[in-house]
Formats: C-alpha cells, structure tokens, sequence
C-alpha cells in the first residue's frame, strides 16, 4: 500500500555540535529518545543542508526552502512573514517588520532586547494601535503582538521602500539606533522617516502605560521601546496547494512559521497553550496534527523550545526538552498512511547562540520507505544514512514521490 498523507515535524534548531557540559556529544545524542531512535532505526536517515552547504540558514528561509519555495526567488526579508503570522493580511507592496519589546534605561539604553521576556503584549500593542498617527505621511499602518516579547508592524501607501535600516543595535548598553535608508531613493528615504516617527511615538505611549508601571513595581523590565528589524516588501506565492495539488496545514506557535504558511496558502492551526518555549504544548500540537491529517493532506508542525535553548547557550535544558520532544510524539508511532518526516530547519549549536551551516539530521518514515542501517536519530548517525546528504529543497519531492504524488520528468 502506497500512503497517501505527508506529516512534516520540524525540530526548530535541535541540531548541535558537540557539548563540554554533555562530555562532547551534543543534546540529540545525550537525550534519552527512545521515539526518535526507533523512527530512525525503521525509517531512512540522512543530513541535509537545508539552504545549501556553507549557508547559515535563518527560521524563515529554511522553512521556505522546505516548502519547496527557493529563498532566493521569494524571500525579500522577515519582516512581512512575522506580519503575516501575526494576523496581518499582507497585500503585495506592502512593507513589513519584524519587532521585539525592549527595555529602554533612563540613561538612554538598552538594558534587555527581550524586555524579560515578558509573555503578554496585547494590551501594549492596542495602545500603540490607536495612539500612534502617521497620516501627515500618507501612511496607514498595522501593528500587533507575536509571541512573547515579539510583534510586527506593516506599512501600507504610496512611496514606500523596503531597503531601510534597524534601529536594534543588536547589544545591550548601548542607545537604539535612528533608521535610515539603504538605499537613496525618495521612497525609503521616506519609509525611514515614518519608522523614526513610529518610534518616537509608541515609545512615549508605553512609558506612560499602566502594564510597564506595574512591571516597574513588580522589579521587573518593562517594555518600553519597540526594535524593528527585518525591513522587507510583500511579493507574491504560488498556492501550496496549486504548485502540489494537495492540501496543506501549518501548526506553530512562532508567528514567523504561521505567516510562511499564510502566504503561500496553508491552512492556520491553533493550539491552545503553545509558547514555543520549554512550556510549550507540545502533546496538544501532535494531537491538532493527527486531527488536521483525517481531512489534510500535508501538515507541517513547528516545535521551538530546542532553538531557545541553543540561543541561550543551555546544553543541559536543550537535552531535556528533546526528552520532552520524544514523550510527546509516541502518538506518532503508530500512524498509519502517512509519511513522516523528522528535521531540523537549522542547527543551533549553544557553543556560538545563533544559527550555523552544520547540516541537520533528517528521518523519513513510513509505508514504502527503503530502511537502512541507522538507529539512532542524531547528526552523527544520521550522515550514515540512505539518505546521505540532501539539500532542503529536495525533502518535500521526496516526501511527494513516496505518496505517489510526484510529476514525473519526460516521457
């Protein structure tokens, strides 16, 4: 029997390199896994590098490259993909940032680029909504919460450019930075002028606000600067589903996944209590999965919590929310017409907190499949396997040939 359904779990940033607190394995291979190891020993295994050998990958071109979507034709930047996942429809031309709430000291600086990592911003948000007014510059703007500490902002109206600067210094101790254009065209000069004049505004708004005076009670950061970053225009997707000819959903709590999969026409899901943090709903995410297959044909779910741990640096929380992984995915091993692929969009090693080119470990399981010898799923073990090394763009064909959904090329 051929299957018929695709299942994508993408493990965001779980691939490491090797740990001094682990005793030089690296978190996939200290973790106690039995669910990944027994995929891994009756599926085939490989290493891919989901852009290309070299290239460190981000979350959002990585994710576009395992869609089948080439980052190089479709990505302009993040910011109107985290728009997109935060519940803004973005129409093309439109320009979109991605955001963080910040902590900005009296003297000036930033003291926290994730303002605590304060949880709830809604309220903050819908204040700058209504308070901000950019209408001397012709611009209409959006701008909502993500999650934590995130938001986005999309610009909307004649004149605009996306080729402008941040105002992120990307460090703490030092003053947010004035935006400016990249490029001297009239049209970002323009843009930056109106991101400055957004800046300005929210901040007076928040420094004022109920929620950051109760934070400053409470001994704790407050939100009081908005960093933007990840200037990009809106273009166009061919539908998921008219480029394959399946149906398709997308599971996540990152807004940057969900708006990746809004714009090229993938069903939203909601999981109630999903974080992407070591609290994250990860059981209720593999439930809305198996629900979403009995009517979809391709399901990507997003599970995040690994990537914080290797941007914070955290080897030992990384290890234990893979074991926290593997719980939450036994439901999987008894699936049925389905294939189910296992990956990472990236490595996140905790040695350098931040994305590398080290190519990530893959496992595709299920009715069909040509197993190999491989039985534990890691990168060492993997870079074994049938699979060998692939490039990200080719798991998604992979994955469609084995339900037989694959065109084929000649005659």
């Amino acid at each position: 029997m051929t299957a018929r359904k695709i299942l994508f779990l993408v493990l965001d940033g779980i691939s490491d390199r090797p740990c001094p607190e682990l005793a030089g394995k690296t978190p996939l291979q200290a973790a106690r896994k039995p669910n990944l190891d027994a995929f891994a020993r009756e599926g085939v295994c490989g290493i891919m590098d989901t852009i290309a050998p070299g290239i460190r990958p981000g979350s959002d071109t990585a994710h576009l490259a395992l869609l089948g979507y080439d980052p190089h034709q479709y990505y302009t930047g993040r910011g109107p993909l985290e728009c997109e996942g935060s519940g803004i429809t973005m129409e093309p031309g439109m320009i979109g940032f991605r955001c963080n709430y910040a902590t900005l000291a009296n003297d000036g600086r930033i003291s926290d680029r994730r303002a605590g990592r304060i949880h709830d911003t809604s309220a903050l948000s819908a204040a700058i909504q209504k308070g901000v007014d950019l209408k001397k510059s012709g611009v209409e703007f959006t701008f909502r919460s993500g999650a934590g500490h995130r938001a986005a902002l999309a610009l909307k109206g004649p004149g605009l450019g996306h080729c402008v600067s941040s105002n992120d210094p990307k460090n703490e101790g030092v003053p947010p930075l004035t935006i400016t254009p990249s490029k001297q065209t009239e049209n970002d000069r323009k843009t930056a002028a109106v991101c400055n004049e957004f800046v300005r505004q929210s901040a007076e708004i928040l420094t004022r606000h109920h929620v950051n005076r109760e934070r400053i009670q409470q001994g704790l950061n407050p939100a009081n600067v908005v960093l933007m970053r990840g200037a990009g225009e809106m273009g166009t997707f061919e539908p998921f589903s008219q480029r394959y000819g399946i149906s398709g959903s997308v599971i996540s709590a990152a807004s940057l996944i969900s708006g990746i999969g809004s714009a090229v026409g993938l069903k939203r899901v909601h999981v109630d209590g999903v974080t992407g943090s070591q609290d994250s709903n990860i059981a209720g995410k593999i439930a809305a999965a198996l629900e979403e297959l009995r009517s979809q044909d391709f399901v990507l779910v997003n599970i995040k919590g690994a990537d914080e741990s290797g941007h914070d640096g955290l080897a030992k929380q990384k290890t234990t929310f893979i074991e926290k992984i593997d719980t939450a995915i036994s439901p999987l091993r008894t699936l049925q017409d389905t294939i189910l692929v296992i990956c990472a969009d990236h490595s996140t090693p905790c040695s350098v907190k931040d994305h590398s080119a080290d190519p990530v470990p893959v496992v595709i399981w299920g009715e069909g499949v040509r197993t190999d010898d491989i039985a534990r799923f890691d990168e060492i073990s993997c870079a074994e396997g049938g699979l060998n090394r692939i490039p990200g763009s080719s798991l998604l064909p992979i994955a469609l040939d084995l339900i037989n959904r694959s065109r084929k090329y000649g005659a």
